[in-house]
């Protein structure tokens, strides 16, 4: 249990592409969903896919039988998800990847009044919960598929050691995961990702993401 993921919205694209991701590479993955039967579905699905069994269940049977809840739903769900969690996430580390995006102005940086999706998710949920922040920025669609993604995945939380699981499973994922610093932080990723949809569209680039320049001591993060 304690290195099972619940991935909650699991059928979603973002969801998706990261139990997919999570599971290629030997992880226990459960999806979750609002109806068993849709998590079932995308489980066989991907699983399929894969030459493996992906298990499913409904969010809240996936959060209580996984030790890591990753919330990959849209922001007019997060409330309602996390208030249903709340009762069997106490002690867990819970990465949640709301993006407090309002259509239909969704290249228009909203923040909520808490300051951020990630604070809010802190009010809704308590402080027994090691809330981790985090795969703001990158592509769905590209995390789908097997090729390289060229994004780092800024990582927030307030608990050090929750933040290295979930930077851990940015790099699991193919990406490059990095502390970033402290929940209230996680408003600049939040807001970058207005700001890409923006880009994408002026540009028409296939899903911006970001990419932290220099040469980073890895390491260092560990001391």
């Amino acid at each position: 249990m304690e290195n099972t993921i619940a991935v909650l919205g699991g059928t979603g694209k973002l969801g998706a592409a990261l139990a997919r991701r999570w599971a290629k590479a030997g992880r226990q993955v459960i999806i979750g969903s609002r109806t068993a039967g849709k998590a079932a579905e995308a489980a066989a699905r991907l699983g399929a896919g894969l030459g493996t069994t992906i298990r499913a269940a409904t969010n809240l049977e996936a959060a209580r039988a996984a030790g890591i809840v990753v919330v990959t739903v849209p922001f007019a769900s997060q409330q309602g998800i996390l208030e249903e969690i709340r009762p069997v996430v106490a002690g867990k580390i819970v990465i949640d990847t709301t993006v407090p995006l309002v259509p239909p102005k969704v290249m228009r940086v909203q923040l909520p009044p808490e300051g951020c999706a990630a604070l809010r998710a802190r009010a809704l949920l308590g402080e027994d919960v090691r809330l981790v922040s985090a795969f703001h920025n990158v592509a769905a669609h590209k995390l789908a598929t097997d090729e390289t993604v060229d994004c780092d995945v800024l990582v927030f939380g307030d608990d050090r050691q929750a933040r290295a699981v979930a930077v851990e499973l940015a790099n699991r994922a193919g990406l490059r995961g990095l502390h970033a610093g402290g929940l209230a932080s996680s408003a600049a990723a939040e807001a970058l990702t207005s700001v890409l949809i923006f880009l994408n569209k002026t540009y028409r680039v296939d899903g911006a993401g970001i990419r932290i320049t220099g040469q980073l001591d890895i390491g260092a993060a560990a001391e």
